[in-house]
């Protein structure tokens, strides 16, 4: 009995093992489905939407993280990577969330938006303008002249061999600069609120550290960059490109009143500004007696507080990085920035500077007292 209970049992499953040994019969995997969706992205994603015609993108590719089906509608994750062609070293993009519908047994994508909780590109904000520089790439957001983006371009264009001349080590060169069409459509593009940005001329994202990375990106305040004067602007572009510049020797390690204070030694470089008119919040508190009692933390730098806190802050960093590069020379000042990125700053100063932390404290604050006092 139990000899032929266990061949009952056995029995129906030699059919189907022999099928699945035969060439001869066809077995539709489980996620037949999935894949065909996944082939509909990649077809699909061949060739950039014609809304980015005339921005010179390569390598533009969806890579599918997940596909939910609901009967003939499928809803898919992906990751868009693409590169600025002769701007980004390596592939960069975001999250986004795509919607296909069958029809007569294909696939075909009705919809492309960001992930949720991911900030959009440009282009998802509308028509996007092109305008090349020297050493620029300009993309306008909807809205924005081309009198405006060819402005932006010119000075950026003075900025990139500023910077350089500031960072006499390697760098691309060039830099993209968005603009987009309002201070709410910037705010979206990095993913915070308007308050946050109001007041600022621009910013600039990307990965800090070595490596290949994307390029990357200053980011125009619209409405902040219109407020500002002609020389507001150059010192605005040439702090933002100096942090391109210095993107690969930046690491989580660097203080911030040094990548700060080095971005903007470099914007008034070779410029008739005094310490003076260049940081009026700190030299009214200096004047008050108020000399600071260290050099500015990383909190100091918060935005969405004090603004006066936040101006002696940026202030002071300038004034320690100028000071540095007086007292110890604009080499020294670019070693120490160097060592920074991948030292303690104790060591760093040591190295670079031959001092100690408290000993350049007090020599900034000697000097504070002299440009300010």
């Amino acid at each position: 009995m139990l000899p032929g209970r266990r061949l009952v049992r056995v029995l129906p499953l030699l059919p189907l093992l022999l099928c699945l040994l035969s060439a001869g019969c066809a077995v539709r995997p489980a996620d037949t489905a999935g894949q065909d969706v996944r082939r509909a992205v990649a077809e699909w994603s061949r060739t950039p939407p014609e809304r980015l015609a005339g921005i010179p993108v390569e390598d533009w590719a969806y890579e599918v993280d997940s596909v939910r089906r609901d009967g003939v509608r499928a809803h898919v994750r992906a990751q868009l990577r693409y590169r600025l062609t002769g701007y980004d070293p390596a592939p960069g993009g975001s999250a986004r969330e795509l919607e296909l519908l069958q029809e007569g047994g294909t696939w075909r994508v009705t919809a492309d938006r960001p992930a949720p909780g991911t900030p959009p590109q440009l282009w998802d904000q509308g028509p996007v303008s092109v305008v090349r520089g020297t050493h620029t790439l300009v993309l306008g957001g909807s809205g924005q002249s081309g009198e405006t983006l060819r402005a932006i371009a010119a000075e950026a264009d003075r900025a990139v061999p500023a910077a350089s001349a500031a960072w006499p080590r390697p760098w691309a060169g060039r830099v993209v600069v968005l603009v987009p069409g309002s201070l709410e459509r910037m705010a979206e593009l990095l993913g915070g609120t308007a308050g946050a940005y109001r007041g600022m001329g621009a910013v600039t994202t990307g990965r800090v550290g070595a490596g290949p990375a994307p390029a990357d990106r200053v980011v125009v305040n619209p409405e902040g960059y219109a407020g500002l004067g002609e020389a507001g602007r150059r010192i605005v572009l040439t702090h933002e490109v100096t942090h391109v510049a210095t993107r690969a020797a930046t690491t989580a390690t660097t203080p911030l009143w040094l990548s700060e204070g080095f971005a903007d030694w470099a914007a008034y470089r070779g410029g008739p500004t005094t310490p003076e008119q260049g940081a009026p919040a700190l030299a009214r508190a200096v004047r008050r007696g108020e000399v600071p009692a260290g050099l500015p933390a990383t909190e100091a730098f918060a935005f969405g507080g004090d603004p006066q806190a936040l101006a002696r802050a940026y202030e002071g960093a300038w004034l320690a990085c100028r000071l540095i590069a007086d007292k110890w020379g604009e080499e020294a000042l670019v070693g120490l920035y160097e060592r920074a990125g991948r030292e303690p700053l104790p060591t760093a100063l040591d190295e670079a500077l031959g001092v100690d932390q408290a000993g350049l404290t007090k020599a900034w604050q000697e000097a504070l007292r002299g440009w300010l006092g």
